[in-house]
C-alpha cells in the first residue's frame, strides 16, 4: 500500500461553448439547490480509504487505487497489483476501462448539441433517427435518464457473465445490432413512468451524436471534451483490443467458485460503446467531472437538466446520464459507476466540482468488491464523520452490465 499527497499549481483555461437557454421540464423528481452559506467539506479520511482499498483486495480484486484532487491538493492511495504476470504495482497514472462512466461523457455531448439549438431533449427520438423506435413517445429525455422503458440487451447478453463475454470479446457491433437485440423483448414500461437503467438508452444516443455532429462518437469526444480539457489519457479505440499505454490489466471473477480469474483487458468493448468504451485515468476522470459540475462544459441551463433527478432508491437518484449519491454524512456528490469486464469504477465529485475521487478495482463479476468500493465516497467527502454501514440498507447491488441479472 502506498500513498502520496501533493499541491498543484491551478490551471485555466477558457473553453469556447454555445451558452444558449433551454426549456425547463416540469415533470421531475427534483433539481438541486446550493444552500448559502453551506458547510465545507471535512478532510478525507485517507486511512479509512486505505482500509477501503485494502478490503477490496481481500476480496478478489488484485489491485485498487484511488486518487482525490481537492483544491489543488492530489491524494493517491494505491494497493495490490496492475498486473498478476509482471506483477507490477497498480498506479493512479494507468489508464483503465472506464465502462459506463462514457455514459456522462455521451450526455455531455448531446446537452451540448441542446445548447447549439441541434437538438430538443423533449422531442422523440425518432425526429432525429426515422423508424429506429417502435414509440414516437420516446423522447431523449426518456432515454437520458434510463425511462424510455427499453429492454437492457445486456441481460441477456451476460446472463452467464465469462461465457457470454467470451462470446463477444473480439466481436465488433453496429449500434442499431444492439437496438435490435433490444427490440426483441417487451419494454420494462411506457415511456416516462419509471427509472429502469438499460445500456440501450446510451447506445440510442451514439446514435444521435453521430447522426447530428455527422461524426463518430470518438471523434466527438475528443474535440468536444478531450481536446478542450486537454484529458491526454482519455482515448475512445473501438474496436481495437488493445488499451494503449500504461494501463492497470482487468481481471474477471470466475463464474465457477475457485476457478482462476480470466485476463479481460484484451476487448473491442462493442458491445457497449457509446455506453461503456471510453478508456481514462483517475486524474483526467477528476478534472471531466470537476469541469462538468463547476460549469464549463455546458451552459448553466444545460447542468440544470442534467440534475433535474429521478429517484431510484433512498440514496440515489438519476439525472441525465449523471448519478447524485447521498452519502452517510448527509453529502451529496455526482457522476457515475462504472463496470465493464475486469474493472469496477467510482467516479464523483461535488456539488460544485471542487472536490473529486476517482476510483478502480481491477475485477468484475464479484458483487462484494463493487460494494467495498463504494466506501472510497464515504472516506473521501465524508471524512471521519462517516457513520457505521450495516444492512441491507445501506448496501446497493447492482450493475452498470445486464442489470437484471443476479450478481452472486
Amino acid at each position: 500500500m502506498t500513498s502520496a499527497t501533493l499541491r498543484r499549481a491551478t490551471v485555466s483555461g477558457a473553453l469556447l461553448l454555445s451558452l444558449l437557454a433551454v426549456p425547463a421540464h416540469a415533470t421531475t423528481a427534483g433539481t438541486d439547490t446550493v444552500p448559502s452559506g453551506a458547510a465545507a467539506l471535512p478532510d478525507p479520511d485517507l486511512t479509512g480509504l486505505r482500509g477501503v482499498l485494502r478490503t477490496a483486495v481481500r476480496q478478489g480484486a488484485p489491485g485498487a487505487m484511488a486518487r482525490i484532487d481537492d483544491r489543488g491538493t492530489v491524494h493517491r492511495v494505491v494497493t495490490g497489483l496492475a498486473d498478476r504476470k509482471s506483477r507490477r504495482t497498480i498506479s493512479t497514472l494507468d489508464r483503465f476501462r472506464i465502462g459506463s462512466v462514457t455514459k456522462t461523457f455521451s450526455a455531455v455531448v448531446l446537452l451540448q448539441l441542446v445548447d447549439e439549438k441541434k437538438l430538443k431533449l423533449d422531442a422523440p427520438v425518432n425526429r432525429y433517427l426515422p423508424g429506429l423506435l417502435p414509440d414516437d413517445r420516446i423522447t431523449v429525455r426518456h432515454v437520458l435518464s434510463h425511462r424510455s422503458g427499453l429492454y437492457d440487451y445486456t441481460n441477456d447478453m451476460f446472463a452467464r457473465s465469462v461465457q457470454g463475454f467470451e462470446a463477444v470479446r473480439t466481436k465488433v457491433f453496429t449500434y442499431r445490432q444492439l437496438v435490435n437485440r433490444s427490440l426483441r423483448h417487451a419494454r420494462t414500461n411506457s415511456p416516462g413512468a419509471a427509472y429502469s437503467y438499460s445500456n440501450t438508452n446510451f447506445v440510442v444516443a451514439g446514435l444521435l451524436i453521430e447522426k447530428l455532429t455527422g461524426q463518430s462518437v470518438g471523434t466527438a469526444y475528443q474535440s468536444r471534451i478531450i481536446e478542450p480539457l486537454k484529458l491526454t489519457d482519455t482515448l475512445y479505440v473501438h474496436p481495437g483490443t488493445k488499451i494503449p499505454g500504461r494501463h492497470t490489466r482487468g481481471y474477471m471473477t470466475p463464474d465457477v467458485a475457485g476457478a482462476a480469474l480470466i485476463d479481460a483487458t484484451r476487448q473491442t468493448t462493442s458491445w457497449a460503446q457509446s455506453a461503456g468504451a471510453l478508456l481514462s485515468t483517475t486524474g483526467d476522470l477528476n478534472t471531466f467531472l470537476s469541469a462538468l459540475l463547476g460549469g464549463k462544459l455546458t451552459s448553466a441551463k444545460s447542468l440544470d437538466q442534467m440534475r433535474r433527478w429521478w429517484k431510484v432508491n433512498s440514496t440515489t437518484a438519476y439525472g441525465l446520464g449523471l448519478r447524485r449519491r447521498t452519502l452517510s454524512c448527509g453529502v451529496s456528490v455526482y457522476g457515475h459507476t462504472g463496470a465493464v469486464q475486469g474493472y469496477y469504477t467510482y467516479a464523483f465529485t461535488s456539488k460544485d466540482g471542487k472536490r473529486s475521487l476517482s476510483a478502480l478495482a481491477n475485477t468484475s463479476n464479484n458483487g462484494t468488491v463493487l460494494n467495498t468500493m463504494m466506501g472510497t465516497l464515504e472516506s473521501a467527502f465524508c471524512g471521519k464523520r462517516t457513520a457505521a454501514v450495516r444492512g441491507s440498507a445501506r448496501v446497493e447491488r447492482y450493475e452498470d452490465v445486464a442489470p437484471g441479472v443476479a450478481l452472486d
